[in-house]
């Protein structure tokens, strides 16, 4: 499993990636992390409000920093 931020880095970017890496191991899966900051890539997928969260590449929700419960409920699935 891929967990991809979307953003440029900013300081809601950093604090959506640190919500997905304490829900990944709360979870005890095994998962990537990836950031995805070139606005291309991510207005390519679709995203026009940061930050976005993706799983294997599938946009999940944007525009807002998730909590971990969230996010764990995203991995969930």
């Amino acid at each position: 499993m891929v967990v991809q931020i979307l953003g440029s880095g900013c300081a809601s970017c950093k604090r959506l990636e640190a919500n997905a890496r304490e829900a990944v191991k709360n979870l005890s899966i095994d998962a990537e992390i990836a950031k995805v900051q070139d606005m291309d890539k991510i207005m390519e997928m679709g995203v026009m409000i940061t930050p976005g969260l993706a799983v294997d590449g599938e946009v999940k929700k944007t525009g807002k920093v998730l909590s971990v419960s969230e996010i764990e409920e995203i991995l969930k699935g």
